[in-house]
């Protein structure tokens, strides 16, 4: 790991705290499996649905119809209507009370929501909250990077990660934020 802090410099990671636990989920499941281009259109037609903000009940209020010609799959859909659900039924709770759990009740808590899945969370527990200690193992950008810094054979397994990152405790977001940049370095090789 130090060659790569040495090669990449001074760790640079902002977080983002402008949106609530709701719109930064809402936003992941747009995102998901689209082009930045792709789902940043989609999301604004979406939001354009709305007016200012999208509301939970405003959103379960929406014909789905409407939802999918502004660009959502029948699945995601399905998935920012149960998001609506939970956030009215308490499951995904203001910022406030997130801050105050783990970083395991969190992925617990959330991964209940239809489309949203552990490595959407690690990420929201890291860009959104700004957890130190989140070492998303099944990311490919993480893996590669590991692959790259430590010359391995293969893609580390999530084991393998799991347990090389034992040594970046507590800060394995940090860890996973140079990994992240070792994976765009050029490597001899």
């Amino acid at each position: 790991m130090a060659s790569v802090i040495k090669r990449v410099g001074p760790f640079k990671m902002q977080t983002e705290f402008e949106l609530s636990p709701f719109e930064a989920l809402l936003r992941a499941i747009v995102h998901q499996q689209l082009s930045i281009r792709a789902a940043a259109a989609i999301h604004a037609r979406v939001t354009a649905l709305f007016g200012d903000e999208i509301k939970p009940r405003d959103l379960l209020k929406m014909a789905p119809e409407t939802l999918r010609e502004a660009g959502l799959s029948k699945a995601k859909v399905l998935a920012v209507q149960d998001l609506a659900a939970r956030r009215l039924d308490g499951t995904v709770p203001e910022l406030h009370v997130l801050q105050q759990e783990t970083n395991e009740q969190i992925i617990e808590r959330l991964t209940t929501v239809r489309g949203v899945g552990q490595w959407t969370v690690e990420m929201m527990l890291i860009f959104k909250l700004g957890r130190p200690d989140v070492l998303p193992v099944a990311d490919l950008g993480v893996r590669k990077g590991y692959h790259f810094a430590y010359g391995t054979n293969a893609l580390p397994s999530n084991a393998e990660l799991t347990n090389a990152g034992q040594a970046w405790a507590p800060y394995r977001s940090v860890a996973s934020w140079y990994l992240w940049r070792a994976a765009e370095l050029d490597w001899p090789g």
